[in-house]
């Protein structure tokens, strides 16, 4: 990884993305690994986390893993997810949250000099080329090991430099008896609202 120590960096994480992406690799995210990790790397101004809650429910199995972060350094941005039905009758969950991280993207890039982004979404490669027009470098992580690829070519092309998810496995990759964070399906467009996964009472967040 090309970090410099005297970068100011911000991470933005597209929850549903990256979630997608480390499941397809078959391993789960250890956000308090992967916080620490960046820490090492240069001034951390800000993790985001981005993700869209359904309303109305009595219990999402996120508010756990959203409830520890916001204790644990990163700042959530929420918005409620919208469900429809689809042509062929089945419920759908629908919860974009590209406007907002773009958004928080552009606010932020005076203030840092390295943005990273957990993302595979080719509708960032905009956002992308706006940050390094601004004179600021960027690096995306996502796959290319998954079936099918999470990466867009086009972002992959854009970036700076492209983190391939799989190489960090043993920095950031959840050990077994960490209780740090929930294992729980955000919501994005193409989730189905079964789709949800909830583990037992000992993988709660701990908050610190």
């Amino acid at each position: 990884m090309n970090f410099y120590p005297q970068e100011r960096i911000a991470l933005f994480i597209d929850g549903a993305n990256l979630y997608s992406a480390a499941r397809g690799l078959n391993f789960d995210i250890d956000y308090r690994r992967l916080l620490e990790h960046f820490r090492s790397k240069g001034t951390m101004i800000r993790a985001f986390y981005y993700t869209a809650l359904i309303e109305d429910q009595d219990y999402s199995p996120l508010r756990p893993l959203i409830d520890w972060l916001d204790y644990n350094g990163y700042s959530v941005v929420t918005k409620p997810a919208k469900e429809f039905t689809d042509a062929q009758g089945r419920r759908r969950i629908k919860g974009n949250m590209d406007i907002e991280l773009a958004i928080d993207a552009m606010e932020m890039a005076p203030n840092i000099d390295h943005l990273v982004l957990f993302s595979g979404d080719g509708d960032f490669r905009r956002l992308v080329d706006a940050i390094q027009r601004k004179g600021k470098r960027v690096t995306v992580i996502s796959t290319t090991r998954s079936q099918p690829p999470m990466i867009a070519d086009e972002l992959r092309r854009q970036a700076d430099q492209f983190i391939e998810l799989e190489t960090m496995r043993n920095l950031i990759g959840r050990n077994g008896g960490t209780p740090n964070q929930v294992k729980a399906v955000p919501v994005d467009d193409d989730y189905e609202d079964d789709d949800y996964e909830y583990e037992d009472d000992d993988d709660l967040p701990v908050r610190a």
